[in-house]
């Protein structure tokens, strides 16, 4: 299905929509309450929500290095709590301002914490309804759990947004052009991250000089796979993918991509005989990489994604 989404005159191109919500957009002030939620392998997730009462629970997860300072993770849980709804983030392990205690961490196709936090919620409250959206690595993992889960999944109702399909593809695209300036600064992040978390824990595995790792695949290669249980970074990338889990979905899930987006090629975009019937798959020419700015003037954006997620969340309930 093509998407309503048209891209601000002012924005043309998919690094401008990329780069301006990430630089430019305000960020509303939330009143938010934190939990830490102990998990099964002695472990934690640290958990953001916006909201009160016995309203409806959207989960959010967000994208690589992201967190409650991300601006789009600002502005989703600003409109859910507009609705009248609940929004809890799920920070991924070590992503909430404090390394977290075991030596793995988060990566693409890690699932299991956002699982136990499904099974939380629907132990705490079995009739709220409950949603979930992901962004860009969040919504790997997001479809990669629906995939796994089939009939299974708590979810009433999903959103992807941004979503690097085939993660191989995706690695190999940050290596080129522009795009490398993404990389670099993500893996920066990484490398930053991971010096503080091994200095106040043995490293498990021998990773040699962090800084002459120049790209995901390297990093990956030497940190990701061998500190999760997988063969090599090319083993990671071929069970962690999301597009191989989508004919599986078995929870109404809208998927919104953008075939400009910088951080994945056209090629890794699933077609709708890619996935199952219960997948909504909106691919619009334009929007970037979790960008998606509309509106007529630069001084009066209008983040459409924020508006297009609560509205196909609020049919189901009707």
């Amino acid at each position: 299905m093509n998407s309503t989404f048209k891209p601000a005159w002012w924005l043309p191109g998919s690094h401008l929509q990329t780069l301006w919500p990430a630089l430019m957009r305000w960020k509303e002030s939330l009143s938010l309450q934190y939990e830490r939620l102990e998990l099964s392998d002695g472990d934690f997730v640290d958990l953001a929500w916006v909201g009160r009462g016995s309203s409806p629970i959207v989960c959010i997860l967000h994208g690589l290095c992201g967190g409650m300072d991300s601006p789009y993770i600002n502005g989703i849980l600003g409109a859910i709590k507009r609705q009248g709804w609940r929004a809890v983030l799920m920070h991924f392990r070590g992503c909430s301002g404090e390394p977290n205690r075991l030596a793995k961490s988060y990566h693409s196709g890690e699932t299991g914490d956002l699982k136990f936090l499904l099974a939380e919620l629907k132990k705490r409250e079995p009739n709220t309804p409950l949603f979930g959206i992901g962004y860009s690595l969040g919504g790997n993992v997001l479809l990669k759990c629906l995939g796994e889960t089939g009939n299974t999944n708590p979810l009433k109702a999903a959103a992807a947004v941004s979503v690097p399909f085939e993660l191989a593809k995706t690695a190999e695209h940050l290596k080129k052009g522009f795009s490398q300036v993404y990389q670099k600064r993500l893996l920066s992040e990484l490398k930053i991250a991971h010096r503080a978390k091994f200095e106040t824990m043995p490293a498990p595995i021998e990773f040699g000089d962090i800084d002459q790792l120049n790209n995901f695949f390297e990093f990956d290669n030497a940190i990701t796979a061998p500190l999760h249980g997988f063969k090599d970074a090319m083993d990671y990338y071929q069970q962690c993918s999301s597009r191989q889990y989508l004919k599986n979905i078995e929870t109404p899930t809208l998927i919104l991509h953008a075939r400009n987006d910088p951080f994945t090629t056209t090629c890794s975009i699933p077609e709708q005989q890619d996935v199952s019937d219960k997948v909504n798959l909106e691919i619009s020419e334009g929007g970037g990489h979790v960008g998606f700015v509309a509106g007529r003037y630069p001084w009066k954006p209008i983040y459409w994604l924020e508006k297009r997620i609560t509205q196909y969340f609020a049919q189901f309930l009707s």
